[in-house]
């Protein structure tokens, strides 16, 4: 009786190990066990990429926010971001192209077909569909995926969800400098004259509610809404990308908009609200700043780590932030860049401040929004635009003659 009862619960402890256990790759539940081989949206693929095609613009942007560029031998032809203007079009039909230019992965948005699959899979080309994000959380999914894909469920999944978080963090830093008011601001941001808006189960919507704003579409799906109902609603603001306004202002229908009539229209670069990658920041500050132009001009106030509040404005002598004072030091050496930290940072960050260029709070840390606000100095002054504080960038910053940022949301972006 001993020994089936024995057998019994052997068989018991083994199933008990064995339920809910899955592919130690597979990072659909969370962190794989190992890098490779990882399992992502149901491809395994075996080993580090030798080589990696993006076909999608948007994903392309996760891969320079994740700094993994280097490993792109080729690129869909919608990929018109400077820097990869090097790199060979690519298409899910050719293989042998896709061979040639030395990539054994291709990452895309759009699903290929059944003959597509299997001229890539009898190719030895790992394919994965990567979907772009609808939410917060949804967005740090984005991130784990492509970085599990490129650099490993371990790696690449960490590395992943530490960019994604950090572009959140840089963005709720500019969330808390946001003015409180009692009354709240309305916007909406029109893709085209046709319906076209950024509704509120969106990526987009969540960053319209990150700077602050009521989106005056938040009621619609599936980024479609009738202007009938636009016109119920009236939103004081509207932005768009660049070359619709004037149309707007010619249609009709959206003649009627308040916004339109009274000349609160703003175009922005249409990738802010496209791509998600670093651009997000962008996206939230230009907004924020437009509607709220004390930001833009560094009046608002800034909470440092210790609670003591600073109000930094354009050329405030007075303005400290714990034991460093609005007299930055000018910082001396190597340059500045993204991942530095300490005095030298801070100084550029309080400098910035000064003449209204950072909307983050100056900690010392070379986070995303100090590097987008370089990039808008370098922007305005005529320097070659980086994003890194170099021997050039400092010295002009530190200036007597420096350009402040100008009235309103002047923002760099890539394609400009």
């Amino acid at each position: 009786m001993k020994r089936p009862l024995a057998a019994l619960l052997g068989i018991l402890l083994v199933l008990s190990i064995c339920v809910g256990c899955g592919p130690k790759g597979d990072i659909s539940s969370g962190v794989a066990e190992q890098d490779f081989p990882v399992t992502v949206n149901e491809v395994t693929i075996q080993d580090e990429p030798k080589g990696v095609v993006v076909l999608s613009p948007n994903l392309a942007e996760v891969i320079m926010a994740l700094g993994y560029e280097m490993q792109l031998c080729g690129k869909g032809a919608a990929c018109t971001q400077e820097d990869l203007s090097v790199l060979p079009d690519m298409t899910l039909d050719d293989p042998q192209s896709i061979l040639g230019v030395g990539a054994d992965l291709v990452l895309t948005e759009d699903a290929p077909s059944e003959e597509q699959k299997k001229g890539l899979n009898d190719a030895g080309i790992d394919v994965v569909t990567i979907a772009p994000a609808t939410s917060r959380e949804d967005f740090t999914r984005l991130y784990r995926e492509v970085g599990s894909c490129m650099m490993g469920g371990v790696k690449g999944y960490e590395r992943g969800e530490k960019i994604a978080e950090g572009i959140f963090s840089t963005i709720d830093d500019i969330s808390r400098q946001i003015p409180q008011t009692d009354t709240p601001v309305s916007v909406c941001y029109l893709y085209d004259v046709e319906g076209g808006v950024v509704t509120g189960d969106t990526l987009e919507g969540k960053l319209i509610e990150c700077a602050g704003l009521i989106n005056a579409a938040s009621d619609g799906a599936g980024n479609h809404m009738d202007v009938e109902t636009l016109l119920m609603v009236q939103p004081q603001y509207i932005f768009c990308p660049t070359g619709l306004k004037d149309t707007l202002t010619q249609t009709d229908q959206y003649k009627n908009l308040t916004a339109v009539q009274e000349g609160r229209v703003y175009e922005m670069d249409p990738s802010l609200m496209e791509w998600q990658g670093n651009g997000v920041i962008s996206a939230v500050s230009f907004m924020a700043g437009t509607v709220y132009p004390s930001l833009a001009e560094g009046t608002t106030s800034l909470e440092p780590e210790g609670g003591e509040s600073q109000t930094p404005t354009g050329g405030n002598s007075d303005m400290e932030v714990g034991d460093v004072t609005s007299d930055p030091e000018q910082p001396e050496g190597d340059s500045l860049k993204l991942g530095d930290e300490g005095d030298a940072v801070k100084n550029l960050q309080l400098r910035l401040a000064e003449l209204g260029y950072l909307f983050v709070q100056p900690t010392g840390l070379y986070g995303e929004g100090t590097q987008q606000s370089i990039m808008d100095f370098q922007y305005v002054n005529n320097l070659r635009i980086t994003g890194v504080a170099d021997e050039e960038t400092v010295n002009r910053l530190f200036a007597a003659d420096a350009q402040p940022r100008p009235e309103g949301s002047l923002i760099y972006s890539a394609d400009e």
